[in-house]
């Protein structure tokens, strides 16, 4: 583990930390040796902020175009690290994961992977196999990034609550109120607000974001239903209200559907409804927002790859759609139209989907992944792919995503 205060107060491993050397603080030194219950205890107390968590980002499974960011275009069937600790969130590109962004403790981006559509935010169409840092601000918060094999667009917030979108917008789902045929390959800004609190790029060509005033917000095509803005609506280039509801929470597109929270609990899908991926018991598509279950959902994860994952409030983990290839985990190939449940484990925390494999993080910290595992996605050291759960490694993880054939995962 490591980490430091701000102000120079640099935390070691046990037992030290390296301190201030005002005696005022007492029980330290001249040279500003701290115990580390010297330490926490002065935090507890304020006298100190609290750490900054300098997180390890580690990635694994298909490498096409430098995805894993490692300097070349090898598959890794075991997480390996890249660069340096520093990291506080990451996001892989939707469908085919062929590029991934990630933001610093700084507020720097940094993004690497397939550029085709400018989606890396470098002003140029160059692939890059590792990390490369958008422009020169450091005021990036939150960052959403998808791709298909000629498609691929990037959404990111700052701090300041504005909106900045760049990548293909050939319908315009970058949300600058018009469409283009040439890539915005910089970054720009979509529109004026400073209320924007969190961003879903999905991956064929519609986007979605919620304001902090929980209101839901949509651009970009609206076929198939995948708008959520009712039958026989156009594609609008610029945000367009979702419903009236203002307490939307968490949303998640996946490319011709999409799945939602709600501040009650509530799971929320609409759009193609095909293979059973809405999790409704039909196959129809659905062009505005309906519920599944009742209001015991937790976290949520939805894919191109025509399913959806879910946990619930009691720590369960839960499954629907396609499942030809074991990405639901209940240990066959059979498709679900309803969520059913993984296992009886109350211990699952956040889950993810590719597109034909699955995992999650549990509350202990560790990986689990099953489904297709050609290239090594799942993680633990093969490539032989499983439809139940398997643990990737032996290490503990502060957070994790797998989309397609690709992972990440961040630890201290």
């Amino acid at each position: 583990m490591s980490g430091k205060w701000p102000g120079g107060f640099i935390k070691k491993t046990a037992p030290t930390v390296v301190g201030p050397t005002d005696p005022t603080l007492g029980g330290g030194s001249a040279s500003g040796i701290w115990t580390l219950d010297q330490a926490a205890d002065y935090e507890k107390q304020g006298l100190w902020p609290k750490p900054i968590v300098l997180q390890e980002m580690y990635t694994w499974g298909r490498n096409a175009y430098g995805a894993l960011g490692l300097g070349d275009t090898t598959d890794r069937s075991n997480p390996t690290q890249v660069g340096a600790a520093g990291w506080t969130l990451a996001n892989i590109g939707t469908y085919n994961s062929n590029q991934i962004g990630a933001i610093k403790n700084d507020g720097t981006l940094w993004m690497w992977g397939a550029n085709n559509t400018g989606q890396l935010g470098q002003g140029n169409t160059t692939n890059y196999s590792s990390p490369v840092q958008v422009g020169a601000l450091t005021t990036w918060a939150k960052i959403s990034t998808s791709d298909v094999p000629t498609t691929g667009t990037t959404l990111a917030i700052k701090t300041d609550g504005t909106l900045w979108a760049w990548g293909k917008n050939n319908v315009g789902q970058l949300g600058l109120g018009f469409i283009s045929y040439t890539p915005e390959s910089s970054p720009r800004q979509v529109g004026a607000l400073t209320d924007w609190a969190s961003v879903s790029a999905g991956a064929s060509a519609t986007s979605f974001a919620i304001k902090t005033d929980g209101t839901l917000w949509n651009w970009g095509s609206t076929a198939l239903g995948k708008s959520g803005r009712g039958p026989g609506v156009s594609g609008v280039s610029s945000p367009v209200q979702v419903g009236t509801d203002t307490t939307w929470s968490v949303i998640i597109c996946g490319g011709n559907n999409s799945i939602a929270l709600k501040t009650d609990n509530t799971m929320w899908t609409w759009g193609q409804g095909q293979a059973g991926r809405l999790g409704n018991g039909g196959t129809g598509n659905q062009s505005a927002p309906v519920q599944i279950g009742a209001a015991v959902w937790s976290k949520v994860s939805a894919t191109q790859g025509a399913w959806g994952s879910a946990t619930r409030t009691d720590g369960t983990l839960w499954t629907w759609g396609r499942g030809d290839s074991g990405q639901l985990g209940v240990g066959n190939l059979t498709y679900y139209s309803s969520p059913i449940q993984v296992g009886a484990l109350t211990t699952w925390d956040s889950p993810s989907c590719g597109d034909s494999s699955g995992g999650c993080l549990k509350t202990d910290g560790t990986i689990w992944a099953w489904g297709y595992n050609g290239n090594g996605q799942l993680g633990n050291n093969s490539t032989t792919s499983t439809s139940s759960p398997v643990q990737a490694g032996s290490d503990t993880w502060k957070s994790f995503y797998l989309n397609s054939r690709t992972s990440w995962g961040l630890k201290i």
